[in-house]
């Protein structure tokens, strides 16, 4: 590890997070009702997302940490430019080649991370006035809280043996926090997967002050 920032997340495929089946289809309805063109995809793994973006129509540039995930991506998507760049990482690197972007998103990102305010810190300096931020992860409420202790998957769902895998836990009004104290205006919530309140992951749009 380098700076509190996990190296291997583990990429070998092209194959699309599980996540994506749910998340995906949110986030490309949301950055469509933006009216948004350029779009940076933060910490964007082996490109999956940023596939769909591109066929969506967007004009999409992937910024990731893991190495193999930037290859990956890079081989799978010739047609879009991958940097191997992390939120810890100088935005102004970033900014040497790219204009600034319309919307930043960062999918199952942020629960990652040793230092989270890393994250809407970069997107923040890389964001054109009043451009967006799209941030997902998984959601926690007090109903999906009490049915994951009543059913004992506490273990299974803090990935508690992966290196690298999930050592922040989110409540919709903590992340609205981080972000509204790094720079933006929460503007739109919502939840993904499973029946409401028991989401698998929720949605935070934000916008730039």
């Amino acid at each position: 590890m380098v700076d509190n920032a996990v190296e291997d997340y583990g990429w070998t495929s092209t194959e699309s997070p599980h996540s994506c089946s749910y998340v995906a289809p949110y986030v490309l309805a949301k950055l469509k009702a933006l009216s948004v063109k350029r779009i940076l995809d933060l910490a964007s793994g082996n490109g999956a997302l940023c596939r769909q973006l591109v066929a969506a129509g967007y004009q999409v540039v992937g910024v990731e940490y893991d190495k193999n995930g930037v290859e990956i991506a890079r081989t799978s998507s010739p047609g879009i430019v991958f940097y191997n760049f992390g939120v810890q990482s100088d935005p102004a690197q970033l900014l040497a080649h790219e204009e600034q972007f319309d919307a930043v998103v960062s999918t199952e990102v942020v629960e990652h991370l040793f230092s989270p305010h890393l994250l809407p810190t970069y997107a923040w300096s890389v964001l054109r006035q009043d451009g967006y931020l799209i941030v997902t992860t998984p959601y926690h409420g007090y109903l999906k809280n009490l049915v994951l202790s009543i059913l004992n998957h506490w273990d299974k769902h803090h990935t508690a043996l992966w290196h690298g895998g999930h050592i922040k836990f989110w409540s919709r009004a903590t992340l609205t926090r981080l972000l509204s104290e790094n720079g933006f205006r929460v503007v739109g919530f919502g939840g993904v997967g499973r029946l409401p309140y028991l989401w698998k992951s929720m949605v935070l749009v934000a916008q730039k002050k």
